[in-house]
């Protein structure tokens, strides 16, 4: 029976770099991010529909995710409508991962894990954390949005309190060298009680 762990955490506290170690442990690794950057890709699956309910984010045949967010940053339910349309998508790709992977542990990169109740399909959660002067350092240095853009991602995400609360893991990422441990870790305490079933 495959093994679901869900990782979580708000922007800016490392996820993808976690998630990245994870690999490196031999876990299988579903990203949520990738698998909507690929539906919003050129000729996507996503891109038609999405043009039938908003043309002017189209751009060469993929989704313009700038126009996205701008169009999302002055109406706040277009990313409720959007996110009905993509839904079904992103969990049809989902489940094409889980049943190439039958059997294993597995880890579902996802970040709006609570805010979308996917945590429901997880066996534990993973949560990535960091102080918040450092998780607003971290993504005011890549240069990619302004402080509204930021103050509006953070406001829709479960406050991280609330994430470590429900967490079976939390993962520190002050360090990397902190976090490998942490991941290590949790990967060899899943594998002594939770051996893949290869009957």
């Amino acid at each position: 029976m495959t093994f679901c762990v869900g990782l979580t955490g708000s922007i800016g506290m490392g996820k993808s770099t976690t998630a990245a170690m994870f690999a490196d442990e031999g876990i299988p690794v579903w990203d949520a991010d990738r698998a909507v950057h690929e539906l919003y890709a050129v000729n996507g699956a996503a891109v038609e529909i999405i043009r039938a309910q908003f043309p002017s984010v189209i751009e060469g045949n993929a989704v313009s995710r700038s126009r996205l967010r701008d169009m999302i940053a002055t109406d706040l339910t277009v990313l409720d409508q959007l996110q009905t349309l993509v839904h079904p998508l992103v969990a049809q790709n989902r489940q094409g991962f889980l049943d190439a992977n039958a059997g294993s542990i597995v880890l579902l990169d996802i970040p709006m894990l609570f805010e979308t109740g996917t945590d429901a399909l997880c066996d534990v959660i993973v949560v990535v954390s960091a102080p918040a002067d450092v998780q607003h350092a971290r993504v005011m240095a890549r240069g990619e949005m302004s402080e509204a853009d930021f103050d509006m991602i953070v406001a829709r995400q479960m406050p991280d309190a609330e994430k470590r609360k429900r967490a079976d893991y939390i993962v520190e990422t002050l360090t990397l060298d902190t976090a490998r441990a942490a991941v290590r870790d949790i990967v060899q305490q899943l594998r002594d009680t939770h051996a893949p079933d290869r009957s």
